[in-house]
């Protein structure tokens, strides 16, 4: 049996016990991880209120839509929970996965992230906006229609702000940014899945989750809204890739970007995590995680 291996992140202080030998353990629950409709689809075409649709932008497989979110937990008129919601649909057909789509209406996907990041990074007080998306049960998804969201609030939050301090530490004393260091690290290892001129895509050395993998700009972009378009094309590609490659498996997954609008000196990523693993007492109890998938193995898989 493969030995376990401690292994820290690359700047926080989180740690990651890689088993690969625990996946040969007894197990005799089968969880689903993939919802289905079980009423009116509030997101298709036909159910949406043109009042609530806050932008929309032409893509190659019908229109992608912005709309309030109704039920959101933060609101620009809430002193006590400063900040703005919104959901992004990311196209009009139903029965579509986001892997299903075609390459060029998830670059307009991924230009409708920044598009609504500039409009909200001007909105008073606004200091961290999240784009982001659930897909599955075990992912939080609570409505089967494909879509995303956008989070935005006046505070940066802690473990991003520890993120941000380690990096620019990192930075005064190596005159580099530590994220264009690990890029180049980790394109040369065996965690690497996919490099081109403008994105390097790898499994992370200390993954948290099964099958976990980012997506970097090879410039220095500290948020969406700096993209051009060859970095629109090349991250909606691997984008693809990535998500097709996890149907396969049938899982669940969460997706975010990592960006602060009022921080330029960071590093643009997406952090794409599957919800295979259940995080337990270990976990729960230590904040230690398992994960009995080596990021080498879901590299190879992803290659």
């Amino acid at each position: 049996m493969l030995k376990s291996e401690l292994r820290k992140d690359y700047l926080l202080e989180k740690y990651v016990i890689i088993t690969p030998g625990r996946l040969l353990r007894p197990r005799d629950v089968e969880e689903q991880t993939i919802i289905s409709r079980v009423a009116d689809c509030p997101f298709c075409p036909e159910k949406i209120n043109q009042k609530n649709v806050v932008d929309q932008m032409d893509a190659p497989e019908g229109k992608i839509l912005s709309i309030k979110n109704i039920f959101p937990a933060v609101a620009l008129d809430n002193k006590k929970a400063y900040g703005a919601q919104e959901v992004i649909i990311e196209t009009p057909e139903h029965k579509k996965e986001l892997h299903d789509l075609s390459e060029g209406q998830i670059e307009a996907l991924l230009k409708m992230y920044a598009k609504r990041t500039e409009k909200l990074s001007k909105v008073k007080n606004i200091e961290y906006i999240l784009c982001f998306k659930n897909q599955g049960s075990k992912a939080g998804a609570s409505i089967v229609h494909a879509h995303s969201q956008i989070f935005a609030v006046d505070i940066i939050p802690p473990e991003i702000k520890e993120e941000l301090k380690i990096s620019y530490n990192y930075q005064l004393t190596k005159k580099t940014c530590a994220y264009c260091d690990i890029i180049k690290k980790e394109m040369s290892s065996p965690r690497a899945i996919y490099e081109d001129k403008f994105i390097a895509c790898f499994a992370p050395y200390a993954s948290q989750y099964h099958y976990e993998s980012w997506i970097f700009t090879k410039r220095h972009l500290d948020n969406i809204t700096k993209f051009n378009n060859d970095e629109f094309a090349s991250c909606a590609k691997i984008l693809k890739t990535i998500l097709l490659k996890l149907s396969e498996l049938n899982l669940s997954f969460n997706f975010f970007m990592h960006q602060v609008i009022s921080d330029s000196s960071q590093h643009f990523y997406i952090k794409i995590q599957p919800r295979d693993s259940v995080w337990a007492g270990v976990e729960l109890g230590s904040g230690l995680v398992i994960n009995s998938i080596a990021p080498e193995e879901a590299a190879k898989f992803f290659r």
